[in-house]
């Protein structure tokens, strides 16, 4: 069992307890375990939405052709979790999300993730505010193209 938790833990990156009560409710089913925390995560996204999001980052990505140019804004409740790795990883698949838009008049969160086409970008933030325990929102953002 310990094995599977760890496996778990560096699948999803959620807190060993979670991965440990996850298991348990999945008889050791990894894949069942993996669905628990995704709808686990999207409970608890529900329940952070309200919370104030006074700290975040200004992230930018200009493409290689220098024809397509993004800035956003992505907020979080603290500065400690603006700047760790998740955050950052997540501003970055954004701003990636966000130049490669070719629809721009469905909403950002509405949109299927170009890296994973079976998740919206809102499933995608719903993560990664489970992984930092605190509510994320995307401020606001321009995309730029010649």
């Amino acid at each position: 069992m310990i094995d599977q938790i760890k496996k778990l833990r560096a699948e999803t990156s959620v807190s060993i307890i979670e991965c440990e009560k996850a298991l348990k409710e999945a008889k050791g089913d990894m894949e069942k375990a993996k669905e628990i925390l995704r709808e686990w995560g999207k409970n608890f996204a529900e329940q952070k939405k309200d919370r104030a999001t006074c700290q975040g980052i200004i992230d930018s990505y200009i493409h290689p052709n220098k024809r397509i140019g993004v800035l956003l804004e992505l907020d979080c409740e603290t500065d400690f979790v603006a700047r760790g790795e998740y955050f950052q990883n997540l501003s970055h698949e954004l701003c990636l999300q966000i130049a490669g838009m070719g629809d721009t008049e469905t909403p950002l969160l509405s949109q299927p993730w170009i890296k994973d086409p079976s998740k919206t970008i809102k499933d995608l933030v719903q993560e990664q505010i489970s992984k930092t325990v605190e509510n994320i929102t995307i401020k606001r953002y321009i995309r730029y193209q010649l």
